[in-house]
């Protein structure tokens, strides 16, 4: 996270703090090597609270608290490569406006409740079978909560990172990540197309 420090290095001394949460559910064994190098404090959400709180689909997040703990600004896919998130933060930090809102940067889903309620419970199930190294049995609810809530990145995420250890280590392959998603997208609106049906117990074709 070198751009997250070079950003904590410029603003530290204007009574600013960054707090970094690692929505990971392998635990911070997997999370440390990547805090190397970070004077800032970082702390591991293995049950993606922070994620359901707010409902985001994707990371990494900003969200800039006052002194007083009020949220100033909320943005989903927030990314130091844009100027304009970086313009944001340093307008709160100097005060110059109350609060920053982005277009399109709130989280939205298109799945019902019980759509993620039944995401949730199967990507928590998926995942204490993969703590238990019972891959296979974590890769299927897993399959399935990426299915019930498709949208959802960080779900996706940790399937990719059972599946293709390689690609995670001993950096993150970026490029991939984009491909593979597009290639798992096209597959699953097949699937959508030829009736896919999910539920408490499971997703499958109705010709299976």
């Amino acid at each position: 996270m070198p751009g997250w420090q070079q950003v904590y290095e410029k603003y530290k001394d204007a009574n600013f703090e960054i707090l970094s949460v690692a929505a990971d559910g392998q635990g911070p064994e997997v999370v440390k090597p990547y805090t190397e190098g970070t004077t800032f404090t970082t702390v591991v959400d293995e049950n993606n609270v922070l994620i359901n709180l707010f409902g985001f689909k994707m990371v990494p997040n900003g969200i800039f608290l006052d002194e007083e703990g009020t949220i100033r600004m909320i943005k989903e896919g927030f990314k130091l490569d844009n100027p304009e998130n970086i313009k944001a933060v340093e307008q709160l930090l100097h005060k110059e406006v109350e609060k920053v809102e982005f277009d399109g940067g709130s989280p939205k889903s298109g799945q019902s409740d019980l759509q993620q309620q039944l995401a949730q419970t199967k990507y928590k199930l998926g995942m204490e079978y993969a703590k238990q190294g019972r891959n296979d049995e974590a890769l299927k609810e897993l399959d399935d909560a990426c299915l019930l809530d498709p949208d959802n990145f960080t779900i996706r995420k940790q399937r990719w990172y059972i599946r293709f250890p390689e690609k995670f280590s001993p950096e993150i392959e970026f490029e991939w990540q984009q491909g593979q998603l597009e290639r798992e997208k096209e597959e699953e609106e097949r699937h959508r197309n030829q009736g896919l049906i999910c539920g408490p117990d499971g997703c499958f074709l109705p010709s299976t």
